[in-house]
């Protein structure tokens, strides 16, 4: 299996991750809801790696102007993963701020499907590299 399936596998446990995250945030399942950033966390990473790793598989500079505008949005998709977690930690200590988590949590989400969308843009613009 390929670097590709690789990569996919790795985005759906992302996403797999983060959809518990959201369902036990929002319930306030909070025993749950912690290990499971912990491992959204620890997933996206290895999804990062893996897609450096698929760079080097397709000629992404030939996708175009995709290429800098997904790997702009991936970096600040990436950043945007630290609003939550210094709200989370916030609302943990006062549920005043509850509101802002989660507000940060959903601008997370949003980023994450953006850097989505324009990663799988970039890959299907992109022909193989023929070793």
């Amino acid at each position: 299996m390929g670097p590709l399936f690789w990569f996919c596998s790795s985005v759906g446990a992302t996403v797999a991750c983060l959809i518990v995250v959201v369902i036990t945030g929002v319930c306030g399942k909070i025993a749950v809801h912690i290990p499971f950033v912990a491992a959204t966390l620890l997933s996206l990473a290895v999804t990062i790696a893996l897609a450096i790793k698929l760079g080097a598989v397709y000629d992404l500079k030939a996708a175009g102007a995709i290429t800098p505008i997904h790997k702009t949005i991936a970096m600040l998709a990436t950043l945007s993963y630290a609003l939550p977690l210094i709200t989370g930690i916030r609302t943990l200590k006062s549920r005043e701020h509850r509101r802002m988590h989660f507000r940060a949590a959903m601008f997370v989400l949003f980023m994450t499907a953006a850097a989505s969308v324009t990663g799988t843009l970039m890959v299907l613009w992109s022909p193989k590299i023929v070793p």
